[in-house]
């Protein structure tokens, strides 16, 4: 099977930044914890949990395509000193993650390989909505 090496590029970075994520909300839930927030840090949780489910459907799309995964050098997590800064490092960390997905989809629509799109697309569609999560929480905070 040829593959592109762009579009494993592109999974590759994606599957990267998935990894990245998982270590962020675990170590903000961690903080929450400590913070003695259990409900944030139960969320938080989840959405580590979340993003996992995305990395191991990237793994998957790389084996398929013959290539071993491999998620190095991850961002550092951004932690913060209140929730609303918490909030700041999420949304920051999703929203590059919708731009992330919208500039992989766009190459493999033209490569035309319709399952590495799907599976950006449904990755790309969780993205927005975690967004829109965010931005409904920190409403909450101040509202």
């Amino acid at each position: 099977m040829s593959v592109d090496p762009r579009t494993l590029g592109w999974l590759a970075r994606a599957l990267n930044h998935e990894m990245s994520a998982v270590q962020q909300y675990l170590a903000q839930s961690v903080l929450a914890r400590l913070w003695g927030d259990e409900p944030l840090a139960t969320s938080l949780r989840r959405e580590a949990a979340e993003e996992l489910g995305h990395a191991e459907q990237l793994m998957e799309r790389l084996i398929v395509l013959g290539v071993a995964p491999s998620a190095g050098n991850l961002a550092p997590a951004r932690l913060g000193r209140s929730v609303d800064e918490l909030l700041v490092a999420d949304r920051t960390l999703e929203v590059e993650a919708v731009h992330l997905y919208q500039q992989a989809l766009a190459h493999v629509q033209r490569t035309r390989d319709g399952d590495s799109a799907a599976l950006l697309a449904g990755i790309l569609n969780e993205e927005i909505a975690h967004v829109q999560e965010i931005d409904h929480m920190a409403g909450q905070t101040h509202g």
